[in-house]
Order: C-alpha cells, then structure tokens, then sequence
C-alpha cells in the first residue's frame, strides 16, 4: 500500500436563523474555526443561508435564491482562499427567471468554483415541499477532483436512492457529502422517532459498506416551523463504521481524519465493484418492471 492519505473532514452542524446575513455570517465563522481545529474540507449544512424554506409553499421565499458565482460563493472563496481549504456551500440557485435548483457549490482550496451539483431527487411531502421551489438537477452525478481527495456531493433525498451513491462512486469519488435538513414531526412517538433515525443512518452506512467510501452526513439541528431538525450530523469509513456524530440538539464543529487509502483496502476485500454483474442490470432504467408485460 501507498504512503498514508491522510484528509480531515470538517462538519459544521447548526441551527439557522430568520436572518440570512446572520447565517452567512455565521457559516463563514464556523468554517474558519474548522480550519483552525485542521479540516481541510469543510461541508456545510443544506441551505445553510436561511431556514430550511419547504415547509410552506410561499412565493416569497423565491427572494432567497441567488446565481452561482455569486455573493454567497464569492464570500466563502475568499475563506477557501485565506485557509486553503475546500468548502461545499449548499445554495438556493436562482438559475434563470423562474428556475430555480438545491445546489451544492464546490469550492477548491485556493478559492476556485470548482462547479456546482444539483440536487436531483426533489421530494413533495408534508413539511417538505421541495417540487414548489427547486427543477431536479440536470447535471447528472458528478466527482469534483479537489485538491485533498475525490469527493461526491449529493443532497438530503438523494440520500436514499443507492443508484446515486454508486454512481458518483464509480466516477472516482473517495468520499460522498451529504448536506441535509432533515427531522422529526415533534407530534411522532419516540418509538417512531428512533426508527425513523436509525432508517436515515443506516442507508448512508450502506452505501459506505456497498461502495467501499466515506461517507458524510451535514444536517441542520433546532426547531423550525413544525420540525425539529434532528441533528446528528456523522462520519462513517467504507465498513459503515461510526467514527464520528454529533449531538441531537447543539450548534458542533466536528473533524474527523479519514484514511483514504482504506478505500482501496476495502474494496481488496470487499469486491463488490469487481462483481458487479452489469450485464444483467437492465430494468433498473425502468420505473416499474410489471412482470405480466
């Protein structure tokens, strides 16, 4: 095996504000702290900049949206720049007049916009009513090669779907970012709560262990609206083992140093790439494979 790959993860989990300013602000601050505890990626939480707008559907909230390049990258370049460090920024896009997209901007150290990601999976469910606002992305599923490691960004429902994992695996990607605003309905039981979080652990751990990488999860905490987010923003290695989460409840920078030479001795033992049977996939393009047809 090559010398050691040695890369620390930064995440910043917090609690937004009705001030956009303020969060920005905030969000700035936080990543130099990260920097200064050693992270050399820091990823922020999903629409970072505002409260989480899905709730509603209130055309309003469209005035949050902004272009890409544009103020809110510009500001976190600049920390990218200073602190040498790559910054995943989850952004309301105002792509045109009317269009608009959940994108997650990757930022190189040194300060490049190394591009974009756009959400592709857009949910329509009780309290997160995300078909009002975002056009799927149209980008397809991307690896950015930043300057510390080969990373994938995909956002919050797209953290279900393990076709996307695998496809932003098999383009290089060491390490898949999620940034995500996700929770409970505070009326649900306890019992309910647990399995809906322990459900949302465990199909990220899975496409660790299925794909042989790191995966990191950046949710907000705090209450907005009728949710509270439920935090516990983590790390897991390629086995889908815990390295690292935060609290249910509090504002945390967490760092985590990731071995990324694990992802090829993972995969030495866990061949699941090697394996795969892609001559027999077909169907899965399909919606539904209704067997009488």
């Amino acid at each position: 095996m090559s010398d050691s790959r040695l890369v620390n993860v930064g995440l910043v989990q917090s609690v937004a504000t009705p001030s956009l300013d303020k969060n920005l602000d905030r969000a700035i601050r936080r990543c130099y702290l990260a920097a200064e505890q050693g992270a050399q990626i820091i990823c922020l939480q999903e629409l970072f900049k505002s409260y989480y707008p899905c709730q509603e559907e209130n055309p309003d909230f469209f005035d949050w949206a902004e272009s890409i390049p544009g103020p809110t990258t510009e500001e976190l370049s600049k920390v990218a720049a200073e602190k040498d460090v790559v910054i995943i920024a989850s952004v309301f896009e105002r792509r045109t007049s009317g269009l608009y997209h959940n994108t997650a901007a990757v930022i190189d150290a040194g300060g490049e916009l190394l591009g974009t990601y756009r959400k592709m999976h857009i949910p329509d469910d009780p309290g997160y009513y995300e078909k009002f606002y975002f056009t799927p992305g149209d980008q397809g599923f991307k690896c950015f090669e930043t300057k510390f490691a080969k990373i994938g960004v995909l956002i919050c429902w797209d953290q279900w779907f393990p076709e996307a994992a695998r496809l932003t695996a098999l383009q290089g990607a060491e390490i898949l970012f999620y940034p995500t605003a996700i929770g409970w309905n505070p009326k649900d039981s306890q019992m309910i709560k647990d399995v809906q979080h322990d459900a949302w652990r465990t199909i990220q751990r899975s496409h660790a262990i299925a794909n042989g990488v790191f995966v990191v999860s950046v949710n907000r905490a705090g209450v907005e609206g009728g949710t509270k987010f439920w935090g516990q923003s983590f790390v897991c290695d390629p086995f889908g083992e815990m390295m690292e989460s935060a609290s249910v409840d509090e504002e945390e920078i967490i760092t985590v140093v990731c071995e990324l030479n694990d992802v090829e001795t993972t995969r030495r033992h866990w061949p699941f790439l090697r394996d795969r049977r892609i001559d027999i996939y077909q169907g899965l393009e399909q919606r539904f494979i209704d067997p009488e047809s």
